[in-house]
């Protein structure tokens, strides 16, 4: 009875942890069509779970149908939720994705719907969602080049490298590595019983 009791708590912690991480890109989106040149910045937002850990991202825009893939921004904060995005002489297409990623681990946060850039001088056939004026704008151009550097490179977020015991979800880290150390001890031991 007290082994089904402890079983039952460890695994409420593990799925308290685990609801509270999660990572949404939530513009752009398949109704979006983003619009270069001029002032036309496109607005880039998400949504992230507060006990994941995750600081500051990197920013890619991919491209499916034929290789490419630009590297946009460094080190983007993850509060606030937005920022911008400006093209120039950016090839147009039906088929971009922004990935949301780790770049120097590999780790990959969100990836946005498919979504459409116009051609210069078009306009989108619905209502697109207003830049955020008050949030950075990054400028890039050319097309994709995956071998470029970031077009842009924020400052790095106070706290992003934090220690094993602090920082924002630190806690959530150990409650869910004492699970799982606590759910491996009890299942040996029922083995040996």
């Amino acid at each position: 009875m007290r082994l089904e009791r402890i079983c039952r708590a460890l695994s409420a912690a593990w799925f308290v942890g685990s609801v509270s991480a999660y990572f949404n890109i939530d513009i752009p989106n398949t109704q979006t069509q983003w619009v270069q040149g001029g002032s036309n910045a496109n607005l880039v937002s998400w949504t992230k779970g507060l006990l994941d850990d995750i600081n500051s991202f990197d920013v890619e825009l991919a491209r499916m149908s034929v290789d490419g893939l630009t590297l946009v921004a460094r080190n983007v904060n993850t509060k606030p939720s937005t920022f911008n995005i400006l093209l120039q002489d950016y090839p147009a297409g039906d088929d971009y994705f922004l990935i949301f990623i780790n770049s120097t681990h590999g780790v990959m946060y969100a990836t946005s719907p498919r979504f459409t850039i116009l051609p210069s001088g078009t306009s989108p056939n619905s209502t697109q969602a207003e830049p955020d004026k008050t949030q950075p704008t990054v400028t890039i151009s050319g097309g994709p080049y995956p071998t470029k550097v970031f077009a842009t490179t924020f400052a790095a977020v106070n706290g992003a490298v934090g220690s094993i015991l602090g920082g924002v979800g630190g806690a959530s880290t150990w409650v869910g590595v004492l699970a799982g150390v606590g759910v491996g001890v009890l299942g040996g031991v029922g083995l040996v019983w």
